[in-house]
């Protein structure tokens, strides 16, 4: 599972490991759409597998979006006294914008991952 992890934040093919499956090479500091390659450069892998491939990949991400929503609450509820203070939600607001792109990369390689095969 770590060795997945790794790979998926490494932007690698589930396959070969060697080719990138999104053109841009980090997928943490990119703020725009994400662009994939439709084949990976080394084993020739087709990344999307048929139209609507990456429909399940939003419910990875909505997971991800409502986990750091949860967390940047946890963690800003220490600042304040109130127990929920709306001042609160323009922090939560701001974090989860910061890190839609990184999550669209990420449940898109994550949603890859989950489906490969893994018989060979």
């Amino acid at each position: 599972m770590s060795s997945a992890l790794t790979h998926i934040l490494s932007n690698e093919c589930p396959i070969c490991h060697k080719g990138k499956v999104f053109k841009d090479k980090n997928i943490f500091l990119n703020f725009g759409l994400p662009k994939m390659n439709e084949t990976c450069s080394h084993c020739h892998y087709k990344f999307q597998k048929e139209p609507g491939y990456f429909f399940g990949a939003m419910y990875v991400n909505y997971g991800l979006t409502v986990a750091q929503g949860i967390a940047t609450y946890c963690i800003a509820q220490f600042f304040f006294e109130k127990t929920f203070d709306l001042r609160i939600i323009p922090i939560i607001a701001v974090v989860i914008i910061l890190l839609t792109s990184f999550n669209l990369r990420f449940s898109r390689l994550a949603w890859i991952y989950m489906f490969k095969d893994y018989t060979s």
